[in-house]
Order: C-alpha cells, then sequence, then structure tokens
C-alpha cells in the first residue's frame, strides 16, 4: 500500500471539519484503471471512500476507546463500488439502469439530456413535448429536433419533468446557478443552534457500549428517505457499519426492485404515506426513535410534513440530519428535480466527456455515488462530534450533486497510475435473497476490524413493517 495522502482525499477530510493528523492513518493500492475518464474520476472515487473510511474508523475508535484504525483504500474495490449500480444481478439478470426515454437528444441548437426512468417523469416528459402516452423515441427526437435545447429545458421543467440543455463549463459558469457554486463548499457540516439540544443525546445513552470496530454504528436508528442514487448509497453504507436503517417511500412513488437489489443492501424498507392521519403517525412514532434522518428528495418538498432541518431540530433535539440536493439549497434551481445524469449534462461534464461534437457520460453515475459516501462520511462526523468534549447536539450535513460536480471538473487532479487490470468479478460477492441468486460489488470500505460486507442482502422494496429492529429481525 502506498502512504501517500492524495490531495483529493486532504481536501476532503478538511471540509469534514476532522482532525488532519489522522490521515496518516490512509494508504491507497490496486489498479487504477476501473474508471477510465478524460476526468479524474477516480481520484473523485478514492477520496469520498478514504474519508468515509476514515470517518468510520474515527467513530469506531470513539466507541471502543481504542486508536483509530489504518484504513486502506483498494482502488480495484474503488472502482467496481462505484460501477454497483452496473453489475448486480439477480439469477443472472443484469439491470438496465437508463429507460429508453432517459439520453440525449440532437435540439435544434445543440442537445439535450433527459431522464424518465419513472413512469411519471415519462408521463410529464410526453405531456410536456406535446406527445400522447405511450409514445416512443422516435416521436421524442422529432419533437426535440425542432426546438432549442434551453426551450425544451423550461418546457419540460414547467411540467414537472426532467430534462437540461448540455452545456459546456464556460457556459455554465455563466448560468445565473452556475455562476452561484465555485462560492460554495463541497459540503456543509455543522452543530445548530438549539437550547435543547446540548448534553448527551439518547443516541449515546441508549447504545453506550455496544460499539465495536467492526460495527461502530451499532444501535443507531437511520430513517433513509431518499431516492436513487446517491442517498440510498450513503444509508447502505450507514447499514454496512451496523446502524438500523429503515428506508420509507410513499406509495404513489414505488421505488424499482432492480434499483433496490443494488442499494437496498443491510436496509429495512417501509412504505407509509406522510400525508395519512395513521401513516403520519406511525412515522412520528418512528422519529420519536430516531438518531439520523437522511433526506434525498429536493429541497422543500419535505417541510410540508415537519421534515426540514429546523423543524427536525424543535421536534427532536439531539438528531443527525443528512440532506441531499441535486443542484444546491440555493439559486433558481435550488428546488429543481436532479439525477447524476442530468448534472453532468448541466455542469459542462458531458462536454468534457464527449466524442466528434456529441455530449458523453462519465464511466460510473460518480456523481451519486461519491456524493453518496461524502454524506455518509459527514454523518459519521457528526455523531463523532456528538460523542466530544461537549456531547451532543443537533448536526445538520448537506451535500449537492453539482458542488460534487464543481470538485471534479476544478478541483482535482490526475494522480499517477499503478496499472494491474481491474477485473471486477474480484471485489463481487454472490448470495442468496428474497429475489434469487444476487451478485453485487462489494464495499469499498475498509479498515483494520471493519466489516467486509453487509449483514443482510436486500428484501423485496416496501415490504418490511414501519417498525424498529428487533433481536429477532
Amino acid at each position: 500500500m502506498e502512504p501517500a495522502i492524495s490531495v483529493g482525499t486532504s481536501h476532503a477530510w478538511a471540509a469534514l471539519g476532522a482532525d488532519p493528523a489522522l490521515l496518516e492513518r490512509v494508504s491507497y493500492g490496486g489498479p487504477t484503471d476501473g474508471l477510465p475518464a478524460r476526468l479524474p474520476v477516480l481520484e473523485l472515487a478514492r477520496a469520498t471512500v478514504a474519508v468515509c473510511s476514515l470517518a468510520a474508523a474515527e467513530l469506531a475508535a470513539v466507541r471502543t476507546g481504542r486508536p483509530v484504525p489504518r484504513v486502506r483504500v483498494d482502488d480495484g474495490a474503488v472502482a467496481t463500488a462505484f460501477l454497483s449500480d452496473r453489475l448486480v444481478r439477480v439469477d443472472g439478470r443484469a439491470w438496465t439502469a437508463f429507460a429508453p426515454l432517459s439520453r440525449f437528444w440532437r435540439a435544434a441548437d445543440g442537445w439535450v439530456r433527459t431522464h424518465a426512468n419513472y413512469p411519471h417523469h415519462r408521463d410529464r416528459l410526453l405531456r410536456a413535448l406535446g406527445l400522447p402516452d405511450g409514445a416512443g423515441a422516435d416521436a421524442v427526437a422529432g419533437a426535440i429536433a425542432g426546438r432549442r435545447a434551453v426551450d425544451v429545458e423550461d418546457a419540460v421543467y414547467a411540467a414537472g419533468g426532467l430534462a437540461v440543455a448540455v452545456r459546456g463549463v464556460p457556459q455554465w459558469a455563466a448560468h445565473e446557478q452556475g455562476a452561484l457554486v465555485p462560492a460554495r463548499p463541497l459540503l456543509t457540516l455543522e452543530r445548530m443552534e438549539h437550547p435543547a439540544a446540548t448534553g448527551p443525546t439518547r443516541a449515546w445513552s441508549r447504545i453506550t457500549g455496544t460499539g465495536t470496530p467492526q460495527l461502530p454504528c451499532a444501535g443507531l436508528r437511520v430513517l433513509d428517505l431518499t431516492r436513487v442514487l446517491a442517498g440510498p448509497v450513503a444509508t447502505r453504507t450507514l447499514a454496512l457499519l451496523g446502524a438500523d436503517v429503515l428506508r420509507i417511500d410513499a406509495p404513489h412513488l414505488p421505488e424499482s426492485q432492480e434499483a433496490h437489489n443494488d442499494t437496498g443492501m443491510g436496509k429495512r424498507s417501509t412504505i407509509l404515506n406522510l400525508g395519512h392521519g395513521t401513516d403520519h403517525r406511525v412515522f412520528e412514532e418512528l422519529l420519536a426513535g430516531a438518531d439520523v434522518v437522511v433526506t434525498g428528495y429536493r429541497p422543500g418538498a419535505l417541510d410540508r410534513f415537519g421534515l426540514g432541518a429546523e423543524a427536525l431540530a424543535e421536534r427532536r433535539p439531539g438528531l443527525v440530519v443528512a440532506q441531499l440536493s441535486a443542484w444546491g439549497r440555493y439559486g433558481p434551481w435550488h428546488g429543481r428535480r436532479g439525477f447524476d445524469s442530468l448534472v453532468q449534462a448541466a455542469t459542462g461534464i458531458a462536454v468534457l466527456e464527449g466524442h466528434d461534437g456529441e455530449p458523453g457520460a462519465l464511466p460510473a453515475q460518480a456523481l451519486d455515488h461519491g456524493t453518496g459516501y461524502l454524506l455518509a462520511a459527514s454523518v459519521l462526523r457528526a455523531l463523532t462530534g456528538q460523542h466530544g468534549p461537549d456531547g451532543g447536539g443537533t448536526w445538520l450535513a448537506r451535500s449537492a450533486l453539482t458542488q460534487t460536480a464543481h470538485w471534479l471538473v476544478h478541483g482535482l487532479a490526475r494522480t499517477p497510475g499503478r496499472g494491474g487490470g481491474h477485473d471486477p468479478e474480484r471485489w463481487t460477492a454472490t448470495r442468496d435473497s428474497p429475489m434469487g441468486r444476487l451478485r453485487h460489488a462489494l464495499p469499498p470500505l475498509s479498515y483494520e476490524g471493519g466489516p467486509a460486507n453487509w449483514a443482510r442482502p436486500p428484501g423485496r422494496w416496501g415490504t418490511d413493517a414501519p417498525r424498529w429492529a428487533t433481536a429477532t429481525d
């Protein structure tokens, strides 16, 4: 293993407000050719996994009273994990991550990227383009070809769908949203000022003595209100470390089982309608016992249910609140929906990765995965902070795909390669699951005494009871 600390790892660790002396615990190794791209994608992947691993090791040390374990970052394992959504198989069947209407389209003056994986997004896209239900790719291509890219972007957004005009780096920098990004940090992690949130939290009082180096999050309860892909990657990581993670989805927004096969590792999954009185009361009971709440919906979307940061701090002092967004919580696009592919298209990445005048894409949904590990690291550092000399506190962590994209384009440099050949099969495992024989990528987090795999495979989406785990689960 190579002990030299990468600039990306140092930057991300500093953004977490962590002790720089702990970076000497990190080393790297493994083949570096698993995520080939023009941009330093592997450096982003390596750095985000490294800081998440180190944050887990730090929490393990806090909970056990032992020295911080050494962290080992294997670039082959990291690359495989960033490709997890493409490598997952059930009885040999692959998941087709992108639907036929989720792609680049040629517009009258450039290109448009759409996202229509979910049926309601597909329907809104077609409606915005004046097309009938069930219209196919040829009809969509024809409808977009005669329009300016920004006009398609505006029309689809107004209809509640997802489309962005493909922009180069200079165009994004001049855009009213993009111009705000450079002044924002990679992530934010802060202790919220709240008079009722001082002193030891209920979490630490309840779980004292239960943490181990292998499971530093043992005993912690996490409410997971996220969707594909960054948020579920973050909560999947907390589940790996021993947390009881309960994912909650609305009945009118079903998740695909294929997506859950990848990101549901170690978790349980239930369905609640937060707008329904009985279900909302069940949720409030779950919240009363939660230690961490992770949300991944567009900013403001959950506020009517009392799930804004301030409302959560008021009702449940001592929580760690982690919020993920696509475009950040600022600027004219702060309330827009977004996915990795759309952020790549808007911020100039698709142009940088393009060929022969056509836009391209990163070799993995690296903004999603990288932001997911950063968000998990933020939660882990907040938990460590709650155990610090000041004790307790309500903590707020925020990450955004667009900030991660800016970091990739402007803040990272490619590190020397080691070669060796990347064979993803080396970092995958196969196990039985309720859906069949499941092949999945192994977790990339690695530190002395840490977990090698999730304790349980994913179950069938939405079929678990809305309660915290018991000893028999």
